[in-house]
């Protein structure tokens, strides 16, 4: 039943209800009942029928509605995951352009001596990074019910737990209109790779990731119970996923830093509003 044809019902059937009792009341129980009384029982006989046909039309109202809303909601989530994949598509668009260039300049080179092998390790991990976010946030179904662009930090969380024995305590407050496609892609690719390196080298048992606003913008912190780190590495940036996280921040003029205190390592990336 469409909502146009339950509208017309909801109007019409008080209306043929107290019609149909007028027209019976005066051409068949005049002599059985009074005026008066007929005026009481015209508008319970309408209670009665708004109570038995009526409320199973609201019912209806009901569920169409949520119907709805569900529809808006699984389409909100495609717009936004559309958004992502296009953030991500430029991202790799773009390291795959500056690798190309990399290696067009290598081959015009003669001497070994001179190739930036360095730039170049980098611009494939960076690539190599965009193509496995892109992979994680794309190979999921779309779910209504949770923030989609968190759904490619929660299918890393996922594989993890099944590969060793860490515990993960989640609390994202951050409101998804806060940040932008672009900063979200940004501030999930910090993440995924903070949750890799701790399972890479921490050898934690537990992690925690919290996110919240403060009163200059929001921030997010990655904590784990692992054996730490080595300042040398965060210092020189010798570390390809430390320097490729500090990069995402910097170009984004977040803030970010790594630190340890009561026996977690602590990543915090603050950002403004």
């Amino acid at each position: 039943m469409t909502y146009k044809q339950i509208k017309w019902l909801i109007l019409t059937i008080p209306t043929i209800t107290i019609g149909l009792w007028e027209y019976v009341r005066h051409e068949y129980l005049l002599p059985y009942i009074s005026m008066e009384l007929g005026n009481w029982l015209a508008p319970v006989l309408v209670l009665l029928v708004t109570l038995l046909f009526l409320t199973q039309l609201f019912k209806l109202i009901e569920e169409n509605q949520e119907e709805l809303n569900r529809a808006k909601a699984v389409q909100a989530v495609l717009e936004e995951r559309e958004k992502i994949a296009r953030e991500l598509h430029d991202g790799i668009a773009q390291s795959l352009f500056f690798l190309n260039a990399q290696v067009s300049q290598i081959e015009r080179m003669k001497q070994a001596e001179a190739l930036p092998l360095d730039k170049l390790k980098e611009s494939v991990h960076r690539t190599n990074d965009y193509v496995r976010q892109a992979i994680a946030n794309l190979r999921h179904a779309a779910d209504a019910d949770r923030n989609p662009w968190l759904q490619g930090m929660e299918s890393l969380m996922d594989e993890l737990r099944l590969e060793t024995d860490m515990q993960f305590e989640t609390t994202w407050d951050i409101p998804d209109s806060l940040l932008t496609a672009k900063e979200k892609v940004e501030l999930l690719a910090i993440v995924r790779e903070a949750l890799l390196n701790i399972h890479k080298h921490a050898d934690a048992t537990r992690i925690r990731v919290q996110a919240m606003t403060t009163t200059t913008g929001w921030l997010c912190r990655i904590m784990d119970n692992g054996i730490g780190f080595e300042p040398e590495a965060i210092v020189s940036g010798s570390r390809y996923g430390l320097k490729m996280m500090r990069d995402r921040a910097s170009n984004m003029s977040w803030i970010l830093q790594i630190d340890r205190k009561d026996g977690e390592t602590r990543v915090t990336i603050e950002g403004g509003a």
